[in-house]
């Protein structure tokens, strides 16, 4: 079994949409555009399987000190090869080499992020508030039920 980590290009935008769709239409995660996805193409991070994608992950930066991990999936097909593990954590070596001071995770997998050394914080203690300008495109809008947790750098 080969695994390669690598930065797609907007080639792989169809690929990445068709993984994700599932986890978008429970609401899991918030759906990105074909044009929001190869606007911000440059903080995913892919993961291949034997030539076949198997998940990927985004590090957006907020400001200079708050970056996020968004839009985390692997496929079914590929879990139990600690694949989502193995992306958080390149999240959060990115984050260090760009200097960062902390990376947010607004999840439902609180044990998963624990592990990864995540803390839980209210949502109110977020510390810019511009990343709820993505909220009002949730389906869940105005009632929240994810769970915010961050990652001191």
């Amino acid at each position: 079994m080969e695994i390669n980590f690598f930065k797609p290009n907007v080639t792989h935008i169809a690929a990445m949409q068709a993984l994700v769709k599932e986890e978008v239409e429970k609401g899991i995660i918030l759906l990105r555009t074909e044009d929001e996805m190869a606007n911000t193409i440059r903080s995913y991070t892919v993961v291949e399987v034997d030539g076949e994608i198997a998940g990927f992950t985004a590090l957006h930066i907020h400001s200079v000190r708050l970056s996020e991990v968004r839009s985390l999936v692997v496929s079914k097909k590929f879990r139990g090869l600690n694949l989502g593990r193995k992306l958080v954590e390149s999240c959060i070596q990115e984050g260090r080499k760009l200097q960062l001071q902390q990376i947010l995770s607004l999840t439902y997998q609180r044990e998963f992020f624990e592990k990864l050394g995540f803390k839980e914080i209210e949502k109110e203690n977020i510390p810019e508030h511009k990343i709820w300008a993505d909220c009002i495109r949730c389906k869940h809008f105005p009632i929240c039920d994810e769970i915010a947790m961050v990652y001191d750098l």
